[in-house]
């Protein structure tokens, strides 16, 4: 007969005796199990006792987690948590230093145990442990493992780490700022310098303070991913504490003193892999960074602006500078911004005023920054693309500065500029730290993209809203492989053109549907012959009713128009002009003809 679902089969251990194996009832309060289990082994005062895991942290049995019990578990008999906290405390105010290392080795090995934590902690173990850090006797193991419990006992969330005291927190910093140092005392004193940055204004701003980034830059350089990944993990949550101009100073500083080129090249090119942790730090670095841009995005253009009216003029100058000098020469005013109106709107704005264009935000200036980095960073590529697409038919130019304002807009959502950080995302992209201005890079690669995809699907100006969508994946697609660098970028997402895309996108969407099933694609060969048949006889049918086709020169399409269609034995077509408007012309009226 089975036993009841409420009963498990475990084991019993205990140092020097033999185990016990039991049934253990889930409904009997926990204090009777206990004394049943030490009145086997004849053990006074069950009280002085407790169950265990035997495995992992050796967490206490308490009524919440029983249920976590299964059935071939293990426990094993120890001393009650408040007996054993009361033991290890009175251990810490040994003058024995080899008494006081194996205390706190014992403290940190239960420290993470939430019951056993209560207990320390409701008498005053945070402050004795405290008092070992502040007085930093000793600054090899002991310190350590103090360092090491007292983070333990604080991630518990019991007390707060505004109540730290400022002599405490300046002890702590001293470690950090120290040249000689225990190689596991510098990412302790980091990873709890951090904690107290994140949740205390007042003392985040001690820290800032007291600690240079200087300092955190030396650690950052030391070939310990222990403490590289400390540093780092301290340095964002000083930028995240930070003021948005106080944290603009401090990345300009930062990316003087070379951070960028040191993260690409010995951090994420490291031959060690990459762990979560500094991944999730270099995801909050690239997300402060950019989160820069945020006020340029959210700012629309000022027409007022004498510097931003300038900037407007230098842009319109780098595209049309020499046809507006030969014809903006002895003109009058009137003339001359009649000229200006008409070269912004080659240019692609909406508006033969671009401020109007501008005002919308996002993306605001930073558009207008963009497309002047475009103009004086890649001046070849920006005048290629503007006189291009100035020489073809109206309804076929690619509107450059509409595609910048709208390509920023994309960027900006791609890369979450002005998000909040997320608090596990890893999600960094390494060609980030690849060079300098990487935003503005990227954008110089995407508008070409642009243009490239404009070409290949053969857009219209009503079509900018699809060519805006292919090239969204085009993009989304290539920063989801994260390319190591720009160059890589570019050569991946121009590996990517219009037809591959509709070649994925048919793909995908058959997988979604089950269409690839294999009793699918055998129905699809059975019925192909058939199918092929049909497509055919359309396709011919079509044919015979003929089509009407603008007549094209040798520089431009006319307005005349001609007409052909395939004759009824499908062996000649016949061909032949006709007037606009006309109804199309009979078989026998069309003078030309050629066999097939």
């Amino acid at each position: 007969m089975a036993p009841p679902r409420n009963v498990v089969k475990i084991a019993v251990q205990m140092p020097d005796a033999i185990p016990q194996l039991i049934q253990l009832d889930q409904a009997k309060p926990l204090a009777a199990v206990l004394k049943e289990v030490c009145d086997a082994w004849s053990l006074v005062h069950a009280g002085s006792y407790a169950l265990q895991f035997a495995d992992g942290h050796r967490r206490y049995i308490t009524e919440n987690n029983r249920t976590e019990i299964k059935n071939g578990s293990i426990l094993c008999l120890s001393t009650a948590p408040d007996l054993e906290a009361e033991r290890l405390l009175g251990g810490l105010q040994s003058g024995s230093r080899e008494r006081r290392r194996e205390t706190l080795q014992h403290l940190v090995s239960l420290a993470p145990d939430v019951t056993f934590a209560q207990e320390v902690i409701s008498r005053d173990g945070l402050q004795r442990l405290g008092t070992i850090i502040e007085d930093g006797d000793d600054l090899g193991e002991v310190l350590t493992l103090a360092l090491r419990a007292f983070l333990e006992l604080m991630e518990h969330g019991m007390v707060s780490w505004e109540t730290l005291s400022i002599p405490f927190v300046r002890k702590v910093v001293c470690y950090v700022n120290m040249n000689l140092m225990d190689a596991w005392v510098q990412p302790l004193a980091l990873r709890l310098l951090e904690s107290v940055t994140l949740s205390s204004p007042a003392l985040g701003q001690l820290v800032k303070s007291e600690v240079p980034l200087d300092r955190l830059l030396v650690h950052l350089q030391v070939m310990n991913q222990q403490l590289q990944t400390k540093a780092m993990a301290l340095l964002t949550a000083l930028l995240q504490g930070a003021s948005p101009t106080e944290r603009k100073h401090m990345l300009d500083y930062l990316w003087q003193r070379n951070l960028r080129q040191f993260i690409y090249k010995n951090i994420i090119h490291s031959a060690a892999p990459l762990g979560d942790e500094m991944a999730h730090h270099l995801y909050v670095l690239q997300a402060l960074t950019l989160g820069l841009l945020e006020p340029r995005m959210r700012t629309p253009l000022d027409p007022y602006s004498q510097e931003q009216r300038e900037q407007l003029q230098a842009l319109r100058q780098a595209a049309f500078e020499s046809e507006g000098e030969s014809l903006g020469s002895g003109l009058s005013a009137d003339r001359r911004r009649s000229l200006c109106a008409r070269e912004f709107r080659k240019l692609g704005f909406s508006n033969s005023n671009p401020a109007q264009d501008l005002e919308r935000v996002p993306p605001g200036l930073l558009a207008l920054d963009n497309m002047l980095y475009f103009s004086r960073h890649a001046p070849s590529a920006y005048s290629r693309f503007v006189l291009e697409n100035s020489s073809r038919e109206d309804k076929h130019e690619c509107p450059f500065a509409r595609s910048s304002i709208q390509l920023t807009v994309l960027l900006c959502e791609l890369l979450r500029v002005g998000e909040p950080c997320s608090e596990t995302a890893q999600d960094f992209s390494p060609m980030f730290f690849g060079q300098d201005q990487s935003f503005h890079e990227l954008f110089c690669v995407s508008i070409q993209l642009l243009n490239k995809t404009w070409k290949e699907m053969r857009a219209t100006q009503e079509d900018f809203d699809k060519v805006m969508q292919v090239v969204r994946e085009q993009l989304a697609r290539t920063l989801a492989l994260k390319p190591s660098s720009l160059e890589l970028f570019r050569t991946k997402v121009n590996a990517l053109p219009y037809g591959e895309v509709l070649r994925l996108r048919q793909t995908e969407r058959l997988h979604q549907e089950g269409t690839l099933a294999p009793p699918i694609l055998e129905l699809r060969e059975k019925l192909k012959p058939e199918l092929m048949g049909l497509i055919r006889q359309q396709r011919l049918l079509r044919l015979c009713e003929g089509t009407l086709f603008h007549k094209i020169s040798s520089r431009r399409r006319q307005d005349k128009l001609w007409f052909c269609c395939l004759s009824p034995n499908h062996k000649v077509l016949q061909y032949g002009d006709v007037e606009e408007g006309a109804s199309p012309p009979t078989l026998e009226s069309l003078p030309e003809q050629r066999s097939l």
